[in-house]
């Protein structure tokens, strides 16, 4: 019965192709914007209020939310949400894109921002990106947003999960 149970709650919870990172505890959330330099993950933009959540596609060419949507106007400060090297800082399809690559495999992407560093540049949890930036409105009905992206190789993930990772939960046997 043990392998029913583990192979039901598999379907429910797909793996990760690897785990993610050290994660900061949500009760940390709060503060750890204001920490610049602290190890982990930290909110790009301060406070971090999801406007839309990730929701990605069936497969790979259909449409889908392949990011969150963190309420941000023009001007607000975007910091990286964790150590890493700027491997790209610019324009890209009308507005400024800033990506990430952390050590662990991670690329973390933020959009529309206007660029304070440049390719190369090694950056901290909390070091300053940019400002969001006036380029192409993605959110909608909200006048600015940051879109905020998570990739690991070309596999798409939820970025959210870096600040909330939620709870283990062991299953009875």
């Amino acid at each position: 019965m043990l392998p029913l149970i583990l192979a039901s709650a598999a379907l429910l919870v797909p793996p990760l192709a690897a785990p993610l990172p050290a994660l900061v505890p949500a009760a940390a959330v709060a503060v750890a914007g204001a920490a610049r330099g602290a190890p982990g993950w930290v909110p790009p933009v301060d406070p971090p209020v999801l406007v839309a959540p990730f929701d990605p596609p069936a497969h790979d060419w259909l449409p889908g939310h392949r990011g969150v949507d963190l309420a941000a106007g023009s001007g607000t400060p975007v910091r990286a949400a964790g150590a890493g090297t700027v491997v790209w800082a610019g324009p890209l399809a009308g507005r400024g894109v800033v990506v990430v690559e952390h050590d662990d495999g991670l690329r973390t992407t933020y959009e529309p921002v206007d660029a304070v560093v440049v390719e190369g540049e090694q950056v901290a949890a909390g070091h300053l990106l940019g400002t969001v930036g006036d380029g192409d409105v993605h959110c909608g009905h909200v006048p600015r947003c940051l879109h905020w992206g998570l990739r690991r190789g070309r596999d798409y993930l939820d970025p959210w999960r870096l600040l909330h990772p939620g709870r283990a939960v062991l299953l009875p046997p």
